[in-house]
């Protein structure tokens, strides 16, 4: 089993929205540990570690988000292995 981590950068109508609560809520389902947090510009950003075909699939669920938000970017950068313990909203 090969972890990875990233960074991620979400843009869109992404806040407002519960976008971090349900962030929160996939990366528990996939076994991902990590944050997520909201930033002044309007975006949502994540760092997200776990097994790769997890993160992968937590990958496809941002561009995604919960149905009331709308996703129109999702800007992707690996990042060494960070050892985070559970995933927290910030």
């Amino acid at each position: 089993m090969s972890s990875t981590a990233v960074r991620l950068t979400i843009h869109g109508k992404v806040q407002g929205v519960g976008f971090r609560f349900y962030t929160q809520r996939k990366a528990q389902e996939l076994h991902i540990s990590g944050w997520v947090i909201n930033q002044r510009d309007g975006t949502v950003y994540v760092e997200a570690e776990g097994d790769k075909q997890a993160v992968d699939t937590f990958i496809d669920w941002c561009n995604e988000g919960p149905s009331w938000a709308e996703v129109r970017l999702v800007q992707t950068q690996e990042i060494p292995l960070q050892g985070f313990d559970g995933f927290v909203v910030r």
